[in-house]
């Protein structure tokens, strides 16, 4: 019912102006799931979700980026990345300030993981919060954060006395010093920023300490997770509008679509893509039946394969539409730019694979079995 629902929804609302918010936020679109109740599906309805799950969650983003990448990407952002970290972990003063505007479809919030020096390596970090008085006071860099421009506050990692920790802040608190803007090849703006001296109180820190930093790094499986569904449903997008070109484009009297070469390149993507899918679902099934976070290994094994399988449809799908796709602007030179992030978001493909490899090392590897 809500793959419906949404596919209608975006297929009569969102594909007009679909692949032309390049630079661009898609407000509009956030406020009308908002206001149809679709936006925050996951979070409870304390704070004006849909007290539904993470799977509905990830079926919204997928539905939506068949039709617009744009939009999906920012439902993924506020179902599984910053405004989820606030739910978890947030003090109840933190989760009533942050989290309805974002369900509401009127505010982001970023997430600020990255410094200069500090990617992949998190234990690297130099950002600190000092204890002062009845809060802390936060100094550092952060770089690579994505959407600035558009957001009011960022879940935001920082070394604390005890170990690395997560804090909110907001942009507008003083201190906060924007430093510089870059466009990366979607199309999206990454922000490098500094905190000088910047005071927050006891109810924006989310985590400190090792064991309860431990949590929120297993947290970051449904970031993800969200980011294969993302990965999915830009391949969906691109294939779909792939095999309707093939079905239409004709050389040497006859559609593309009927030469062998093109069919089994299609039934390739198809297979793919079906084969992602089922690995990213089986991941959430496993965590929601036993009301956890995705396990790492079954997170590591959907996030690889689906930022790998996403780059070779885009890929294929170039290739299919030939020069048409290669000009700037066409949906599917959209796609093959922002598939290329798959690789590189929320942990990049060679650290998936050294958690794949110490996890099969370190434990029996029982794959279906489990």
């Amino acid at each position: 019912m809500i793959v419906d629902a949404v596919t209608e929804l975006a297929e009569t609302e969102f594909a007009d102006t679909a692949f032309t918010w390049e630079g661009d936020f898609p407000w509009e679109n956030l406020q009308l799931l908002a206001d149809r109740g679709f936006l925050g599906i996951n979070f409870p309805t304390a704070y004006g979700g849909g007290g539904l799950s993470e799977f509905e969650a990830m079926l919204l983003v997928e539905s939506i980026g068949r039709v617009c990448p744009d939009t999906a990407m920012a439902v993924m952002s506020t179902h599984f990345v910053a405004p989820r970290a606030i739910y978890m972990f947030g003090s109840e003063a933190a989760k009533s300030r942050y989290l309805p505007p974002v369900i509401e479809g009127d505010e982001q919030i970023a997430i600020a993981i990255s410094e200069p020096q500090a990617g992949s390596d998190v234990a690297a970090m130099t950002t600190t919060a000092e204890a002062e008085g009845d809060g802390y006071v936060l100094d550092g860099e952060k770089t690579w954060v994505t959407d600035v421009p558009y957001c009011t506050a960022a879940v935001t990692w920082v070394q604390f006395e005890d170990g690395l920790g997560t804090v909110v802040v907001d942009f507008d608190d003083p201190g906060v010093e924007i430093a510089e803007h870059h466009t990366n090849m979607a199309g999206k703006t990454q922000t490098q920023y500094y905190l000088n001296d910047v005071r927050i109180d006891e109810d924006d820190v989310l985590v400190r300490g090792r064991s309860a930093f431990k949590e929120q790094l297993n947290a970051l499986n449904w970031e993800r997770v969200g980011g294969a569904v993302l990965a999915n449903s830009t391949a969906l997008c691109a294939f779909e509008r792939t095999l309707e070109y093939a079905q239409d484009r004709t050389q040497f009297d006859q559609p593309i679509g009927e030469f062998q070469g093109i069919q089994w390149k299609l039934a390739d993507m198809a297979t793919q893509i079906e084969a992602s899918r089922a690995l990213t679902y089986r991941t959430a099934q496993r965590a929601l039946a036993n009301d956890r976070v995705p396990d790492r290994l079954d997170t590591s094994l959907a996030k690889l394969f689906a930022a790998e399988m996403v780059d070779d449809i885009v890929d294929e799908a170039l290739q299919i539409h030939g020069a048409n796709g290669f000009q700037q602007g066409h949906p599917i030179e959209y796609l093959y730019r922002r598939a290329r992030a798959r690789r590189i978001a929320g942990g990049t493909a060679e650290i998936q694979r050294n958690t794949i490899a110490e996890t099969i090392t370190d434990d029996r590897f029982d794959g279906l079995a489990q």
